[in-house]
């Protein structure tokens, strides 16, 4: 009688996961070094347009160089519409947040021990270290309902567009580009109003230094980005309805027949006549 063999899905905690899980640490490390570096480092001379693409920037380089062993999610709000969008697997959820908040609180531990260097010094209670904020700590002063529907907004934008990006019709290799433009986009509209969050872990790192204001206030910057984070995977999910599902690590690989000519190792060997 022959036997069938079953193949069991890999644990959440084997070691492609842990490779997925360093990916992402390393990939939101990037980010918020890159993004909320240039703007505690070097805000004064690039403005709200440099940040901006110092934020897109980032991810796009991320998208490329870990997207292929995680899908560079390096977002909670965007592991969870993926999640829900049912690009995710459930079980990966837990570990990708943690791994994004580590990596968030590295980083803003980062640009802060760089910014002390300057001097004068740097105080991140004082400075702010690009923590998020409303009120009295938005740079334009906006109130916290006009903070929440923007940070809902621009997180639903972004996160739309990972999902559309990251589609078996779209075309294959671009998403990274495509992600990169919507944050640098949602950048340029949400700093003024809120520093722009649409990143809970990115929220946290920051914030964690600041202490005070800027964790009393932590809350909206990890509750609407994750509603905005699920309202895109619900319009995803009406409106693209994908034949063939294809996960976010997946749309950043090459193409078959491109991976394996980049990994050809025997190649033909030329002999002197």
């Amino acid at each position: 009688m022959n036997k069938v063999e079953v193949k069991s899905a890999s644990p959440a905690g084997g070691a492609d996961a842990l490779r997925r899980y360093l990916a992402e640490l390393v990939g939101t490390f990037v980010l918020v070094v890159g993004g909320a570096g240039s703007a505690v480092l070097a805000g004064e001379k690039i403005g709200f347009l440099g940040v901006s693409f110092a934020f897109g920037l980032s991810v796009l380089a991320m998208v490329y160089a870990v997207g292929p062993i995680s899908g560079a999610h390096l977002n909670p709000a965007i592991t969870v519409g993926l999640l829900l969008s049912g690009k995710f697997e459930k079980r990966y959820t837990l570990g990708y947040i943690v791994a994004q908040c580590i990596g968030a609180i590295v980083a803003a531990g980062v640009v802060l021990l760089i910014a002390r260097g300057a001097p004068g010094g740097y105080s991140a209670a004082d400075g702010g270290l690009a923590a998020n904020g409303f009120g009295a700590h938005s740079p334009g002063g906006y109130g916290a309902g006009a903070a929440f529907l923007t940070e809902v907004v621009l997180t639903f934008f972004l996160v739309l567009t990972v999902l559309g990006a990251t589609d078996a019709r779209a075309p294959v290799g671009f998403a990274g580009v495509a992600i990169g433009l919507a944050l640098t986009l949602v950048h340029l509209v949400g700093i003024p109003i809120t520093n722009t969050s649409v990143n809970p872990a990115r929220s946290l790192g920051p914030a964690l230094f600041v202490g005070g204001w800027a964790l009393s206030q932590l809350w909206l910057f990890i509750v609407a980005p994750l509603l905005g984070g699920g309202l895109a995977a619900a319009v995803y999910r009406t409106v693209h309805r994908p034949v063939v599902p294809i996960t976010a690590a997946g749309a950043e690989r090459a193409l078959v027949s491109e991976r394996i000519e980049r990994t050809v190792t025997s190649r033909p060997v030329e002999t002197p006549p």
